[in-house]
């Protein structure tokens, strides 16, 4: 029997993806498994496991476009070119879940009160993988006309209330952490340069290692799951070159839900794989 999925199946598992996405923008309770259980019925005896790889391929999609995904399906790439349609062509024609997703990024956020901060630090994400139980290549979005004309991931990444948010809880974090090592005068330093020399500086808050060293931390905020790429400037990619010795990127991800951080030292363009999203045009 091909392992290929077909039409019929690649939409059903599509609908029940979005229907489960559309629930976690509302903050509504759902069940995955009872989902996987209703959609096995629907499909050609696929295992739980292509389910969940397909489930993943269609979180990596949803990066690819712009949108959030599942953060429970961790992205999983060299997906279907088939699913990689299907999806396109739901995003285009579900206004309600676009409605839904352009809300959820301009939503205000608010510091959250948190226990044991000190308990929030997070691994980075691993890697991607690439693993389907088919080969395609997948598409270019550009082509396509139902890829997202707006990047809500950009858009959220410009949601100054969720950004502010973000380096309010690292700046707590911060001097927990100090206070916790004993260092509590560098902890009454730590200082929002974001607020008190503005954005231009290329970092958002001055912290201290516990020898007293400078540690210049850059605050990238996402209410989605810990995959969920981050954008950055010019001037931050510059400094972090600079200052590779004392530069941190602190992703703060699930804020609005269980805010954690993982971080990354030194230079950006070492620590992740960067892509330009847009350019100077000058008259030829």
């Amino acid at each position: 029997m091909s392992t290929d999925w077909g039409r019929m199946e690649v939409e059903a598992i599509v609908v029940d993806y979005m229907d489960m996405l559309a629930a976690e923008l509302q903050n509504k309770p759902y069940n995955k498994t009872s989902h996987r259980h209703a959609l096995s019925a629907m499909l050609s005896h696929r295992s739980d496991g292509s389910i969940e790889r397909k489930h993943q391929n269609i979180s990596a999609i949803l990066i690819e476009l712009g949108y959030p995904y599942i953060s429970g399906y961790k992205p999983l790439g060299n997906y279907q070119r088939l699913l990689f349609e299907v999806v396109s062509e739901r995003l285009a024609m579900d206004q309600s879940l676009v409605q839904l997703v352009a809300a959820s990024v301009e939503e205000p956020a608010t510091l959250p009160k948190i226990k044991n901060i000190l308990n929030r630090l997070d691994d980075p994400p691993l890697p991607p993988r690439s693993r389907d139980d088919d080969t395609s290549e997948p598409p270019r979005p550009a082509g396509n006309p139902a890829a997202a004309r707006v990047n809500y991931l950009e858009r959220e990444a410009r949601n100054s209330s969720l950004g502010l948010a973000g380096e309010l809880f690292v700046m707590s974090f911060e001097r927990a952490r100090l206070a916790h090592l004993g260092r509590k005068s560098l902890a009454d330093r730590v200082e929002h340069i974001s607020v008190t020399l503005g954005d231009g500086a290329g970092f958002d808050v001055r912290s201290f290692d516990a020898d007293g060293k400078d540690r210049l931390i850059e605050v990238k905020t996402t209410a989605y799951g810990k995959s969920t790429p981050f954008f950055v400037s010019r001037n931050e990619v510059e400094l972090s070159l600079e200052r590779d010795s004392v530069f941190h990127v602190y992703r703060v991800f699930e804020f609005r839900k269980d805010p954690r951080f993982y971080t990354l030292k030194g230079a950006i363009e070492r620590a992740c794989k960067l892509a330009a999203t847009q350019f100077i045009a000058r008259v030829a």
